[in-house]
């Protein structure tokens, strides 16, 4: 009777042993991984495809006001394209999520010992000796939900998805849409002759791409100012794409 009260007053000890590490360590890990690329795509085309599409309008001659009309228009409709896509697209991911998992369930009860099985093997890419994954498989077998998420995550490599993901990456891509295409078209606003307004457009809009680059590089972990520069280079070859068509059609 000694032995088992000291076994649970060693368990015990060793479980508040290691809350006190986990409150102690906090890992300074980047979670907003979703929402930053929603707004990397957002942004991206934002700045690209208004801009491209000013520099095109101002090279056939357009007056400002035509420029900026068309530019609004087409920011709208972007940010509802660009936003629908989103989410149609986090919709999918979800829809699958779901079919899969209804899909792992009904394997766990139909065939619990190849499913056991399957984990089994999957501690095994990690090294793990079959008497030390054995008591593993053995205690997820007793705990279904805990291993169906098991199997979700280890073996099909899948998230469970937020519900709100869908609305959420909508409206985030839509507004990072609109403020990224706004950039370009500020200059159209004051400058009424659409030849000056391009040179303010090209100069504010490849700042504001310099700025997004090394901000998108920084939060996805690459190098910066290589980002930067990309970012600038790709927005300016669209731009330069666009103006020159104008002015070869124009001729």
């Amino acid at each position: 009777m000694a032995d088992g009260g000291n076994d649970r007053g060693n368990s015990g000890a060793g479980e508040e042993r290691q809350r006190l590490l986990l409150n102690q360590h906090k890992e300074a890990h980047f979670t907003a991984g979703e929402i930053v690329r929603d707004v990397i795509i957002g942004v991206s085309d934002g700045l690209t495809v208004p801009f491209a599409l000013a520099a095109g309008l101002s090279g056939a001659n357009a007056s400002s006001s035509i420029v900026l009309t068309a530019g609004i228009a087409e920011v709208a409709a972007g940010a509802i394209s660009m936003g629908l896509g989103g989410y149609l697209a986090a919709k999918s991911e979800a829809d699958n999520y779901a079919r899969e998992l209804k899909r792992e369930e009904e394997e766990i009860i139909r065939v619990p010992d190849t499913e056991a099985a399957e984990v089994a093997e999957i501690l095994a890419q990690y090294g793990i000796e079959p008497h030390e994954y054995g008591p593993v498989v053995n205690a997820l077998r007793k705990k279904p939900q805990a291993w169906l998420d098991f199997m979700m995550k280890f073996e099909l490599g899948l998230e469970k998805p937020d519900p709100k993901r869908a609305l959420q990456s909508a409206f985030t891509i839509a507004i990072a849409y609109v403020l990224g295409g706004l950039v370009p078209l500020i200059p159209y606003m004051f400058i009424p002759v659409a030849g000056k307004a391009v040179v303010a457009s090209v100069i504010l809009t490849l700042m504001a791409l310099l700025i997004f680059g090394y901000a998108k590089g920084y939060f996805t972990g690459n190098k910066p100012f290589k980002s930067a520069l990309q970012t600038a280079l790709i927005g300016a070859i669209a731009s330069a794409a666009a103006f020159g068509m104008a002015k070869a059609v124009q001729s």
